[in-house]
């Protein structure tokens, strides 16, 4: 069994503004219950039309263990860290709607990989907050640093993970 020695960093899947995971409407990301981590509102966001789409790409390299319309898990080649990316809250409700998978579950992505199509825009038609969590699966408390604030450009840095 190794150690996990190295830092991951873990990208923003989308641009958007960067915000602390309290800011989430959802208790499950607000209160940490999953791990910790940034929320992303992306832009577009709740008021970016319902035409618009954008790529959500893979925050880190690894394998691709669980894909979702609305959401997906891409596994460290440690194995050891996981990275949940949320599209929207209470998004698993539209049932795929608005939502394009461009990579199939259990591939081996490269941070920066596309990996789902999707329209912000149309999630908050939908009556749903399109804000985006990337959260450490289960990281424990204190290894998760440097986490972003602010404006962030796809593939930009939103926290270390030791």
């Amino acid at each position: 069994m190794s150690d996990v020695t190295d830092a991951l960093g873990v990208l923003a899947p989308v641009a958007g503004t960067a915000l602390s995971l309290s800011t989430v409407p959802d208790p499950v990301f607000s209160e940490g219950m999953v791990g910790p981590g940034v929320a992303v509102h992306p832009e577009p966001g709740q008021e970016g039309g319902q035409e618009g789409t954008q790529s959500a790409v893979a925050p880190i390299t690894g394998d691709l263990v669980k894909l979702h319309p609305h959401a997906f898990v891409v596994m460290a080649p440690d194995q050891r860290r996981g990275v949940l990316v949320h599209l929207g809250i209470d998004t698993v409700e539209l049932a795929g709607e608005g939502f394009t998978l461009l990579v199939e579950e259990g591939a081996r992505v490269e941070a920066g990989t596309p990996v789902i199509r999707w329209s912000p825009g149309l999630v908050a038609a939908q009556g749903k907050p399109s804000v985006v969590p990337v959260v450490a699966l289960d990281a424990v408390e204190g290894t998760v640093h440097d986490l972003a604030d602010g404006a962030v450009r796809t593939g930009d840095s939103l926290f270390i993970w030791d």
